[in-house]
């Protein structure tokens, strides 16, 4: 069956899903939301051996509720969890959340990644920016946003070079929508050693990250896997953070399922992943307007979960720029 990328090649081409992002470029860091504009399920896979998350528990199956208002994805590590207040604190204003009486609780589940040895200021004291970064970014969800630079791209580092903030999307013929979003700060590399051709290269679609095609014929993948610049002084300096999301209606144990699939985009685009120094996590949306017609769709939904987060993780580096220490891939390879 035929598939291509959405009309905006982004998260936002499934129906009910929005984008913000906002950014400190003094501090080099910044915070992105994804924003359902109806409450929806959710969940989440770890893999990574040094995570920074929370409220994963409320996305539990055996949890009361599992539906989320937002999902919060920062730089900053540790001081990045307070973005995920400051969704909170403007949500709840709107009464969006759980009602219990005359009380609403938003949920908002995050996920952080290391950008303090960027080069930034990070001298903010009793006051890092990251509540109010939250609140800017989901004062700014839209359908269309920019990649590489931004949200919680912003400082992140993938291996040698230059990390980003990548999105991607693939549509059916049957209208399934499925949508990636991720800020790309690995430990591993995402290109082949000795190459400018991306990890992701046999998945791209309409020239989207450069369309360079494969590497040249004499590759043979004899070379050593690169290591990241002061990876010994640093080593666990990273993390993959990404959300993907469907338009289909999935049960709670479905969408854990379509959650664990999706980790697989991360490794057929970054080598190595999953490693003790990264906090890898991808978060699960389901907005609920394609009824899941039998098993072998998740199954499908999870294939294509995969390999559209694969593509976004490319594209984020290919729009990133050169930042510190680190070449944007473009820089880099003179493209």
């Amino acid at each position: 069956m035929t598939i291509r990328p959405g009309p905006r090649n982004l998260i936002t081409d499934v129906d009910g899903i929005l984008v913000g992002h906002a950014e400190d470029h003094r501090v080099r860091s910044g915070v992105t939301v994804v924003y359902p504009v109806a409450r929806c399920p959710a969940a989440a896979d770890v893999r990574g051996g040094a995570p920074g998350t929370l409220n994963i528990q409320a996305m539990d199956a055996t949890s009361l509720r599992n539906e989320v208002d937002a999902v919060v994805l920062s730089g900053g590590s540790m001081y990045g969890l307070d973005a995920a207040g400051g969704v909170v604190a403007v949500l709840g204003t709107r009464g969006r959340g759980i009602a219990f009486g005359g009380a609403v609780v938003p949920v908002v589940p995050a996920a952080i990644l290391f950008d303090l040895m960027n080069g930034g200021d990070k001298g903010w004291g009793e006051q890092p920016p990251y509540n109010a970064l939250g609140r800017a970014a989901l004062g700014a969800v839209g359908p269309d946003f920019p990649l590489g630079n931004v949200g919680a791209g912003l400082g992140a580092r993938a291996n040698a070079l230059k990390g980003g903030l990548g999105s991607a999307s693939t549509v059916t013929a049957d209208g399934l929508q499925i949508g990636a979003l991720v800020a790309v700060n690995s430990f591993g590399s995402v290109v082949m050693p000795g190459t400018d051709r991306f990890w992701a290269w046999p998945l791209e679609m309409e020239g989207e990250f450069g369309g360079l095609g494969p590497p040249p014929a004499d590759w043979r993948g004899q070379a050593e896997m690169p290591l990241p610049p002061n990876y010994a002084v640093n080593p666990m300096a990273n993390t993959t953070i990404a959300v993907v999301a469907v338009n289909a209606a999935l049960a709670q144990g479905e969408l854990q399922r379509l959650a664990m699939m999706a980790q697989d985009g991360l490794a057929r685009s970054i080598r190595p992943i999953h490693t003790p120094f990264d906090g890898d996590t991808v978060f699960a949306l389901a907005t609920g307007r394609v009824p899941l017609s039998n098993p072998a769709m998740l199954a499908r939904l999870g294939h294509l979960a995969a390999d559209t987060l694969a593509r976004a993780v490319a594209r984020g580096v290919y729009a990133a720029r050169s930042l510190g220490d680190r070449p944007g891939w473009r820089e880099r390879f003179g493209h």
